[in-house]
This record gives structure tokens, sequence and C-alpha cells, in this order.
């Protein structure tokens, strides 16, 4: 017992740790990471409740059961929360959101100790909770019929899942290619690790309509466990951890060394880049501009450049017509003025030249399909430029040849 003491203490501490933290930072996903801290926080108040009921602590087993009781009835609500805030982009909660947090309220009057309520049989639901968890619980547990407790949250956990699942298929993003892309690793680990663990916990309701025993301590082992695993793991995965916008640190913009600086001119950095002797030995570059110095590493040099293709191969960011480098910065979260010296120092080409680059080669891609559908000027449109004189300049420059000769090129070779 002491060794499992040992765990669940361990567990819980990191799992409070992380969902301290998520709800005290300050970013512009707030009610996002609050949402994944409530995730968090209740999780690890599942496991210490499970903790004393097998140890028969009841006064303070009780408190505690009532206590988060609230909170096992707004997790799956939060969780779907989560995913679809991170689907849609949303920065805050919609009225209409609220309604999914009336089980949370129910939860919280059913346990409120009214004046002239029936006194509750803690020794049984003790019993039947250390036998098969949450779900085998028929006695009452306060002032609604004990069916809530166990087959209304088993309704809502399974229903709020499939929502959640349904919501990512819908949303397409299981197609984007996997690699370097965050947003898309971030959302299937997630949405894997909540999915094992509520499959865990309702597997203990097959278990128990076979007559198959799983004693209390084993499931808290169990559980304790994978959630270490998955922690170490997370922590391990930098890129999918913190790589995710709805994680509290902003670990791409703590890669920027030194103060901002102003844009090196195109015309400038040419002429430093054939200048070697501009270098310094070490991995930091130092550009003067104007008496001052855009300071970048190799690191980070690197790293910009996955942000960035990121943002276009993965997010499609260039099928915006409007779209400006400072929507850029602010998607990768990189500074205007690295993300435009990225672009012309780098990637070679003007921040302009390199989206219509993009944007010709999704026009290429989408034409063979829609040809016979749509005139060229409006799959062109639809790759994100705003006019035909303008794709039509673009594609030269991209190609050296007209749309027209281009595609008669293609279709004859």
């Amino acid at each position: 017992m002491s060794v499992l003491n040992f765990l669940v203490s361990i567990t819980c501490f990191f799992l409070f740790l992380f969902s301290i933290h998520l709800f005290l930072a300050k970013s512009e996903n707030r009610i996002q990471n609050r949402l994944l801290s409530l995730l968090l926080f209740t999780r690890s108040g599942h496991i210490l409740v499970s903790l004393l009921m097998g140890t028969n602590q009841q006064k303070l087993s009780f408190i505690l059961f009532q206590s988060f009781t609230p909170l096992y009835f707004a997790a799956p609500a939060c969780f779907y929360l989560y995913i679809t805030g991170f689907l849609k982009k949303d920065r805050s909660l919609k009225k209409t959101d609220w309604i999914h947090f009336i089980p949370a309220f129910l939860a919280l009057v059913h346990v409120f100790p009214w004046p002239g309520s029936t006194n509750l049989d803690w020794q049984l639901l003790i019993k039947q909770f250390n036998e098969y968890g949450y779900w085998s619980i028929s006695t009452r547990s306060g002032l609604l019929p004990p069916y809530f407790h166990s087959g209304f949250r088993t309704l809502l956990t399974i229903t709020y899942l499939i929502l959640a699942w349904g919501a990512v298929v819908k949303s397409k993003i299981l197609l984007k290619v996997a690699d370097n892309n965050s947003e898309r690793n971030w959302m299937l680990f997630i949405l894997k690790v909540a999915t094992f663990f509520q499959l865990m916990g309702l597997s203990r309701i097959v278990l128990s309509s076979l007559n198959i025993p799983l004693y209390n301590p084993i499931f808290i082992f169990l559980n304790c466990i994978a959630l270490l695993v998955v922690l170490l793991y997370a922590l391990h995965k930098p890129q999918i951890f913190y790589g995710a916008l709805m994680v509290a640190i902003d670990w791409k913009r703590n890669l920027t060394l030194g103060h901002e600086r102003p844009l090196l001119p195109p015309e400038t950095a040419e002429e430093m880049r054939k200048n070697k002797a501009a270098f310094p030995d070490n991995d930091t570059r130092i550009l003067p501009i104007s008496f001052k110095r855009i300071r970048i590493t190799d690191a980070q040099l690197e790293a910009y450049v996955g942000l960035l293709k990121n943002a276009m191969e993965s997010d499609y960011l260039f099928l915006n017509a409007d779209l400006q480098i400072i929507d850029l910065a602010s998607k990768t979260n990189i500074p205007v003025h690295h993300c435009s010296f990225v672009i012309n120092n780098h990637l070679g080409k003007n921040f302009r030249d390199w989206i219509n680059g993009y944007r010709v080669n999704h026009f290429l891609d989408r034409y063979p399909l829609m040809k016979a559908k749509m005139t060229i000027l409006a799959i062109a449109q639809n790759a994100g430029f705003k006019n035909q004189a303008t794709f039509y300049n673009a594609f030269k420059k991209e190609k050296g040849v007209m749309p027209t000769v281009y595609i008669s090129q293609e279709l004859s070779a």
C-alpha cells in the first residue's frame, strides 16, 4: 500500500502542477488553457478519491467525493469544448456553450446538503465504489436518484466522447500531413489520451457485467502508471506539448534572443550574404542595420523556417487573399521583422512572391480536378488570388510563362 500511496502522490502532484500552471497562464488562449486545466484537476481528484475510498477514510473521502462530483459532470463538456475550440480557433466561450454545463449544475444541486435530506449509506456506497468504481454506484449519493450518478454520468461520458470524435472527423484535420504539423499532432495526442482514460473507466462496466473482479488498488495503479507515462512522453515531446496553440508556454516566442530589431532590407541582406566575414564563427549571426542589429541563431533559423512552412503547407494560410505578413507572424508567434528576414534571406523571396508560389502550385493541383466545372480565374481565386492580373503576373514570375501556355504544354507533354 505504501508503494501505491507514493505513486498516487506523485501522479496527483504532477497533474495538480500542470493544472495550476495552465489555469494561471497569461496567454491569448486562456479559456482553452482553463478547460484543459479543469480536466487535469478532475483527473487528479478522481485518483485521490479512489485511493481514499479503498482505505476506508470515511470523512475525508466523503468530503472529496461530494466536492469533485460537479467536476466529474463538467469534465466531458470541458473535453468537448476544448476540442471544438481548438478546431475553430475560438478564444472565448459563446453563450450557447454554457448549456453544456447544465449537468454540472445539476450535480452541484445533487450533492448540496439540503435541510431534511435523507442520510446517505456511506458504507454501502464505499463498498460499491471499491467493487467497480463510480459506474457501479447504485445507492443514493445525494438529492437525485442513484442512476443520476451511475447511468447519467456514463451516458454523458459516451455522448461527449462521440461528439468530440465527430467534430474532429468533420474538420478533416486528420487528412492533413502529419510531418511538422504541431496542431494535428497535438489534436491526436490529446484526443487519444482522453479516449484511452475514458474507455479505461468504462471498461469496469463491462467487467461488472461479466462478473470479473477488478480490485480498486489495481485499477488505481494502472491509472497512475498510464498517466505518468503520458506526462513523461509529453515532456519529452515539446514540439507536441508546447507547440500547440492551446498550451500556456509560448515556446516559439521564447526562441527570440535579444531585443526586437528593424527588418534588414533585401538589398542589404544580399550584400551581407556575400560578405562571409560579416558572420562570426559562433552560431549567432549579427547583421548591422542602420547601426542596429538583428540576432538569429542557426537553431532559431531552422525553427522559424519549419514554422513558416508548416503554416503554409499544413494550415493553407495562402488561401486567404488578404493575408499579410503580420497575420503570418501572429499565427506562428514569430516577430514580424524576424518573419520577413527569414523569408527574404533564407527562403530567397519576398513575402508576396513566396505566398504566391504556394498559390500557383495549389492552382496547378486543383486545375485538373476543377477545369470541367470552373474557369481558370475561378480556380485561381479559390487558390488565394484576388484578381486576374495578380494571378497572371504571379504565375509568369513563378513558372516563366503564362498559365494558358503552361497548361497547354503540360497537356501536350
